[in-house]
Parts: structure tokens; sequence; C-alpha cells
């Protein structure tokens, strides 16, 4: 891995298509993706972005009907790894959904915040980033156009800062869920978020199932 930036700028690489070979990553990596727009049957995978917590990040931009990209599967897919998502259900299914990655083992932030920040309604990112890390997101490039061949620095900036401190917010929300004793609320979740993407895929994402 990369060392981080002395002066604390993160450290931001391009890659085309895949993730290169030679970067590895030792027991959690962050991950978050950009896609067209949030409908998976027609709005495609553009970028995935990565981060091993150390203040540097890899962008890996998905090209228009690539269908695969080996290293990246190998990682998303190696059972020593933990898969860090804020909101896991929806960029597990947009890998799986273009990219045919089944993600495993996932950590998701926003459920943990969910079970234990009951305090308020808001589990964005940027509100516990906010609130557990004390960085304030810039969030102006969200609705940004993700299939371009180049992406802007601005846009870049906002990939990167989607999981360079997603490391930091889990440390917090696990010492919560630990003091609140939620931990076995959380892994049951986090079990069944393979099986809520399929759902997803397969056409009960707006079905309630538990519900009467």
């Amino acid at each position: 891995m990369d060392a981080p930036s002395q002066s604390g700028t993160p450290v931001i690489h391009l890659h085309q298509g895949d993730l290169p070979g030679d970067v590895t990553f030792t027991g959690s990596v962050a991950v978050d993706s950009e896609t067209q727009g949030l409908d998976l049957s027609r709005d495609r995978l553009c970028v995935v972005q990565l981060s091993g917590g150390d203040g540097v990040c890899h962008l890996v931009q998905i090209a228009a009907g690539q269908a695969s990209a080996p290293n990246l599967k190998a990682l998303m897919e190696d059972p020593g790894v933990v898969k860090i998502f804020h909101y896991a259900r929806f960029d597990i299914a947009a890998l799986k959904r273009w990219l045919a990655i089944d993600c495993t083992p996932v950590y998701c932030t926003k459920i943990a915040s969910k079970l234990v920040r009951t305090y308020t309604d808001g589990h964005g990112l940027k509100d516990v980033v906010r609130e557990l890390v004390g960085v304030e997101l810039d969030k102006q490039q969200q609705s940004s156009d993700w299939a371009r061949d180049t992406l802007s620095p601005a846009q870049q900036g906002y990939a990167a800062n989607d999981v360079l401190y997603l490391h930091r917010v889990k440390a917090q929300l696990d010492a919560m869920i630990a003091r609140e004793g939620r931990e076995h609320l959380l892994q049951a979740c986090l079990d069944f978020l393979p099986m809520r993407v399929e759902l997803d895929l397969a056409g009960w994402g707006a079905v309630d199932i538990f519900h009467h």
C-alpha cells in the first residue's frame, strides 16, 4: 500500500477497468461505488472506491459494457478481508448486477448506525462522519456525471471522501454497539444482506416481505 500524505491530504490513485494486481488490503477495506443513477436495471456501475483507512484511496473506473474485473472480484470475495460500506445494500447490488461480484464478508455502517444511534434520524454518511469523526463532508458532486471518460478533481475528491473515514466510523460504532449489547443484532443483519440484495435484484426491492 502507498504511504499516506504527511500533509493530511488524501492520496488518490485512479485506475481503468480493474484494481492493479499489486494493490492489496489486509483485514478490511472501505468500499463505495458511483453509478449513473439509482435504478440498477438501467443505471450502470461507473466507479468503485477503495481505501485501507490510511489516507490512500484507489478509484477504479468501470467502462460501459464492462462485465468483469478479476482483481476487484478477488478482493471483494476474499473471506479474509471485511468490506466496509455505508448503505451496503446498494453497493453490493451494483457490484453483483454489473460485475458478477458476490461481496463477502461485509459490514454496513448505516445499519450499525440505525441500530445504535437511535437518538437521531440522521444516518446519512455526512451525518455519521460529522458526529463520529468530526469531519464535514462536501457532497456537491453527489449528482454529477460519473460515466464521463475523465473524472474531474472535484469528483475524485468526493469519491475518495466516501471511503476515507469508514474505518474510523466503524470503530466508533462498534464501541457503541458493544456498549448497548447489540452485537448479535448487527451480525444477523449483516449476514442477511446478501439475501436482501438477491431480493432487490429479483424484483422485491420495494416490498417488505415481513410486513403483514
